[in-house]
């Protein structure tokens, strides 16, 4: 059976211990571990390790020795509880092997979980897990966690009240860090609050934020909707050496000044207009933008946003020109331009 959106997160939190197998596979090495990490702790509980209620095969292991995969989901355990079969790097020149295990099956047996590479729609492995009755299939992408999974893990991690300010700031962090990043962030967090009865709030969620590109080139769109042009070249040196491209620097700045103008000319105030922005400005930059967007004014703004257009195709055209000092010579000019009093 093929698992998908909301049926796949839900068998994620909670397996089913009557199937005889399952199949993890996707491009990314790191998110596969970690999905099959999620499912073995809630399918066999914390102990299983210590316990001896998992197995560990490889596929090559299986290659040299197919036999070795129906002994270990026959096999009796010496401790009560779920049982399980980890097959890793699995591939279709193991499916007859997968198959036979699949058929055997019986009620009782060591829970058979395979991961893999990224698979085709044709491949033999995925087309034998999703349309056996007893198995499923789960492809693991790039997609970042939704909120109920990331509401999954802030219990997991023991994370109390979260306040609806702090879950938009770390709902930003679940799309700009690696899942694994994520987690960690999680963890921090639950350190960070352990014996703290408050709710977390944005303050939490920025002491153990990590410092991300974002995070860096925020510092130089702040330096230059600030006003502060002598700050501009050493922050773009900087983000330049972190393997930012000039075409990302600008665009973030296209989006930046959008986000500004669009608070600017909202007819409740700079801080509504934020707000209803999406993706929503995390709650820790609002009251900066916001003055940002007051100290501008609609005229500049509309003034930023057509020279940051033209900087993006004067960077797209075939001008032999280094684009990070074209990046950086725009930024220095934008940065000039309140104190220039330009309408």
């Amino acid at each position: 059976m093929k698992l998908s959106g909301q049926a796949a997160a839900r068998y994620l939190s909670a397996p089913d211990p009557k199937a005889a197998g399952l199949l993890l596979y996707g491009a990314d090495a790191m998110r596969v571990a970690l999905r099959r990490q999620d499912v073995l702790k809630a399918l066999l509980g914390p102990e299983a390790e210590a316990e001896m209620r998992l197995a560990r095969l490889t596929g090559a292991e299986l290659r040299s020795d197919p036999a070795k995969l129906l002994d270990a989901v026959k096999a009796v355990g010496f401790f009560p509880g779920p049982r399980a079969v980890l097959v890793e790097d699995a591939t279709d020149g193991l499916a007859a092997v997968f198959e036979g295990a699949l058929a055997e099956w019986q009620d009782g047996d060591a829970q058979i979980v395979a991961t893999a590479k990224a698979l085709a729609a044709r491949s033999k492995l995925r087309k034998l897990f999703e349309g056996a009755r007893t198995a499923h299939a789960l492809g693991i992408y790039d997609d970042p966690p939704g909120r109920a999974e990331i509401e999954a893990a802030l219990k997991d991690a023991g994370v109390g009240e979260v306040t609806r300010e702090a879950m938009g700031d770390i709902e930003t962090l679940a799309r700009t860090l690696d899942l694994g990043d994520f987690r960690q962030v999680v963890e921090k967090l639950a350190l960070y609050k352990l014996g703290d009865p408050e709710p977390v709030a944005p303050a939490d969620v920025a002491a153990v934020a990590p410092v991300t590109r974002e995070a860096a080139i925020d510092d130089i769109l702040d330096a230059v909707a600030g006003a502060e042009p002598s700050a501009v070249a050493p922050l773009v040196h900087r983000i330049g050496q972190q393997g930012v491209g000039a075409v990302s620097l600008c665009l973030a700045a296209e989006r930046h000044f959008r986000a500004l103008h669009a608070a600017a000319i909202h007819p409740e105030g700079p801080a509504q207009g934020l707000a209803s922005l999406r993706p929503p400005v995390p709650w820790t930059r609002r009251d900066r933008m916001g003055a940002q967007a007051r100290a501008w004014g609609r005229d500049k703004l509309e003034y930023a946003i057509s020279l940051l257009l033209e900087t993006d195709m004067s960077l797209r055209s075939s001008a032999r020109a280094p684009q990070m000092a074209v990046m950086e010579r725009a930024l220095i000019r934008l940065a000039s331009v309140p104190r220039q009093g330009r309408s």
